[in-house]
């Protein structure tokens, strides 16, 4: 059969975009329900006979428990049981372990280590009864000095907060260090110039717009548990009910369905969990707990609050020489991130993965606090986000430094096209890029030579404007089993495929999304590979009676490890087609081609069978010795990572009299590989940029002297609006993964990682005169003021002074 033409190619391509597959940018069929109000949330289910629960928290952030007085709350009527956490000791259960290998309590017994832990909790017949049961306990606390930042923590002296762990005998979670050590110190020992910087990346909650909750149903005449649930990783969860409620893993069933997003906020096992699972083990009846939007603030994952302290060891040309760093993380009173088991700082040393750098250390110290339990990836690869923010705030005060251009240092010191696959100074091997390519496309877009000029003529007449670049690549689909776990278990995932004899196909995975549109993506995969029409696929996940195994979703896991799965199982079943198109057409399998949905005789193109005619052929015609059927599964471990760049660029106006800023533009240019549905991608950079301006502007939650959390309501911890967000100018660059089934990187995290930096270095260079370094985010007004008439750099570390 002669080549196919450049016609042919198109009409081909253009066929996919008419079925839905690569490329198309088909609506989101999730769509069709939510927006009409027919989604399936947790709290739309009611059970026959389900009770409903509420926690009781605490108040302080450090206190022993002399006594808890439950007897009011059993007085009440309609409530039908009270739980402490001596009752659950007595079952074994007043602790569960952690993704990190650590421990957690399910309900206070010996103290409360953070406020809002959970100390008690009520089931009622319906949850204002819960309310009152909790509202009538009494518990008799005796105040113990609260730790809210690491120095506060290995202080001489300091309380030790985690005295109920053998051997513990300080408040330092862990020691741990990645690099060349005495090549770094060669480095810097040859540099012309050392840059330095410290700064503090604050606590900040993912806030989906739905909360936690479960609905435990125990029945005991199957010792069946059904526990629905909101969850980002269906599988993980019940391995972790199976350790703690001492149930075999095959009695247990997690659904997760809607969910009304979660950003990482949803991979923890929470105590409200594990407790309505025991009520219902105990009741006999289902056990429904809804977390009120307080509770999620104020106790559920928090990511980032981590410090640094950063040098750079410069060339007065521009090189970069070597990079030092140091970060001490905040992990709250117990240790819960939910990474890869052996990286306790997670993937912070990814830092610098985009710069040609010869040699690089990191140490890292992690140390409990009177918090909640911190560090969960909010939308972002285990601390990817405080990487990317660090490497390019370090990035943007080196070229102050050096006296040099921002855009032009990172010109230099970028790795070229033609130096990948590329190992980074802390041993990752970055696959393939543009990187230069994205940093020109989006200076031009943002015409940066002219903003420069019009930067020097606003300052003649008393105005700041300040221009921001962040540059950045992200490792994401942790990961090759070689290296990625987490609690032991493999970071693979997988997908099953059935294709009905009607051609029609289902398709279930071990992912589960909660607005990354599966529903819609995943099929234009099997679309891709198959040539079924995407609207003829129907995609499920989060029921683990149903689904195959898998990891779940975060950490940008969907498209580089989920969506290989899909794009791998197809290929199994167009394999089988194969074979069956073979015996239809009465040639040899090696004369079967290929095109998209059918295949045909080599050298003769007229004759041929489609998908359908293969999968109807699969239930009544198929060759001797092939089993019956049109289905199969596949686990997919990837051999790296996906690493998409980025080039974001914030342009801003500081009013010196006020210290509020306003964003002028922001330009984005995104090589995520290849774009499945370029509409999704939009959806998702934009999204990602709208909390990268929240985080960098607006957000801000942090403690007291006395462990309050301030910021624990919607008041105080303020959520971007239409009204205050930035319009987003997007640009594309295609750059496919070489390792990938399908090339593409991942996208869903890029901006949150990418974006924060942009706005941050914009302020600091528009306030540059000033001498100012480094304002903590987020740039609250009154800070901006403060460093421009101070002229100094503005810590936001805790404890803040609230009189």
């Amino acid at each position: 059969m002669p080549a196919m033409t450049q016609a042919g190619r198109a009409e081909m391509a253009l066929d996919e975009i008419k079925i839905g597959g690569l490329g198309a940018s088909r609506r989101r069929v999730e769509d069709n329900r939510f927006i009409r109000g027919k989604g399936n949330y947790i709290d739309d289910i009611a059970l026959p006979g389900m009770l409903h629960m509420e926690i009781l928290r605490s108040p302080l952030a450090h206190a022993r428990i002399r006594s808890i007085d439950v007897s009011a709350a059993w007085a009440i009527p309609g409530v039908r049981m009270v739980l402490t956490g001596d009752m659950l000791a007595a079952r074994n259960l007043a602790w569960m372990p952690t993704l990190s290998y650590d421990t957690q309590a399910v309900l206070a017994t010996d103290k409360v280590r953070f406020q809002g832990q959970e100390v008690a909790c009520v089931v009622a017949d319906d949850p204002y009864i819960a309310k009152d049961g909790c509202e009538a306990i009494v518990v008799d606390y005796e105040p113990l000095p609260p730790i809210v930042n690491p120095t506060q923590a290995t202080a001489p002296g300091a309380p030790l907060i985690r005295d109920d762990k053998t051997g513990q005998d300080s408040n330092v979670v862990f020691d741990w260090e990645v690099g060349d050590r005495e090549g770094t110190d060669r480095a810097f020992a040859q540099a012309d110039v050392v840059s330095a910087i410290e700064m503090h990346y604050p606590r900040s909650h993912p806030s989906p717009i739905e909360t936690c909750g479960s609905i435990a149903d125990f029945n005991r005449a199957t010792s069946k548990l059904t526990v629905y649930m909101t969850t980002q990783a269906p599988h993980i969860i019940r391995a972790a009910v199976a350790l703690v409620a001492e149930l075999p893993e095959h009695m247990i069933r997690i659904v997760s369905p809607d969910l009304g997003g979660g950003f990482g906020n949803k991979v923890p096992v929470y105590p409200g969990y594990v407790v309505s699972i025991l009520a219902s083990i105990l009741l006999e009846c289902p056990v429904k707990w809804i977390e009120d939007k307080s509770g999620n603030l104020i106790s559920t994952g928090f990511g980032r609050d981590i410090y640094l302290k950063g040098e750079m060891a410069l060339r007065n040309d521009g090189r970069i020489l070597g990079v030092r760093m140091h970060t001490d993380s905040d992990h709250g009173a117990f240790f819960s991130d939910a990474q890869p088991s052996k990286f306790k700082i997670g993937l912070m040393h990814s830092a610098f993965s985009c710069y040609d750098i010869p040699a690089a250390h990191l140490t890292a110290q992690g140390v409990y606090t009177n918090k909640a339990p911190g560090g969960v990836a909010y939308r972002c690869s285990f601390r990817v986000t405080e990487a990317m923010y660090f490497q390019e705030r370090m990035v943007q005060a080196a070229a102050a430094d050096l006296g040099m251009d921002q855009a032009e240092f990172r010109r230099i010191n970028l790795v070229r096209d033609d130096d990948f696959p590329h190992r980074t100074p802390w041993g990752f091997l970055t696959d393939s890029g543009q990187y230069g390519k994205c940093l020109d496309l989006g200076l031009e877009a943002i015409g940066y030579e002219d903003f420069l000029r019009q930067k020097e003529e606003a300052r003649q007449r008393g105005r700041l404007l300040g221009i921001g670049i962040s540059t950045m690549t992200e490792p994401l689909g942790a990961g090759n089993s070689r290296e990625y776990d987490i609690l032991g278990i493999k970071m693979f995932d997988s997908a099953e495929l059935k294709v009905h004899m009607t051609g029609k196909a289902l398709l279930r995975t071990g992912a589960k999304t909660q607005g990354q549109g599966h529903e819609t993506t995943w099929a234009q995969i099997v679309a891709h590979e198959l040539g079924i029409p995407a609207e003829d696929v129907l995609v499920e996940e989060g029921d683990t009676d149903t689904a195959p195994f898998g990891m779940g979703t975060y950490a940008s896991r969907s498209t580089p490890v989920a969506g290989a799965a899909v794009a791998m199982v197809s290929r199994k079943i167009r394999a089988k087609a194969r074979r069956i198109a073979a015996h239809l057409l009465e040639v040899s399998e090696e004369d079967v081609e290929w095109e998209l949905g059918r295949f045909s005789v080599r050298g003769a193109p007229d004759r041929g069978v489609t998908i359908q005619e293969c999968a109807i052929a699969a239930y009544s015609n198929m060759p001797d010795g092939m089993e019956p059927g049109l289905e199969n599964n596949a686990y997919y471990d990837p051999p790296n990572l996906t690493w998409p760049f980025a080039c974001y660029i914030a342009t801003v106006e500081v009013d010196p009299e006020t210290g509020v800023w306003d964003v002028l533009r922001v330009v984005a240019v995104d090589d995520c590989g290849v774009r499945i549905n370029p509409m999704i991608v939009e959806g998702q950079i934009m999204g990602g940029l709208t909390e990268a301006y929240a985080m960098a502007n607006m957000q801000f939650i942090t403690f007291d002297e006395d462990g309050n959390c301030i910021g624990s309501n919607y008041m105080d911890y303020l959520l971007p609006t239409a009204w205050e967000t930035p319009g987003f100018e997007l640009h594309e660059v295609v750059t496919p993964c070489p390792h990938h089934p399908i090339g593409a990187k991942g996208i869903g995290e890029c901006a949150t990682v990418g974006g924060p930096a942009a706005f941050v270095n914009a302020v600091i260079d528009a306030i540059g005169d000033t001498g100012v370094r480094n304002i903590d985010m987020p740039l609250l007004p009154d800070r901006v003021y403060e460093a421009i008439t101070g002229g100094h750099d503005i810590s936001g570390a805790p404890p803040v002074k609230t009189e």
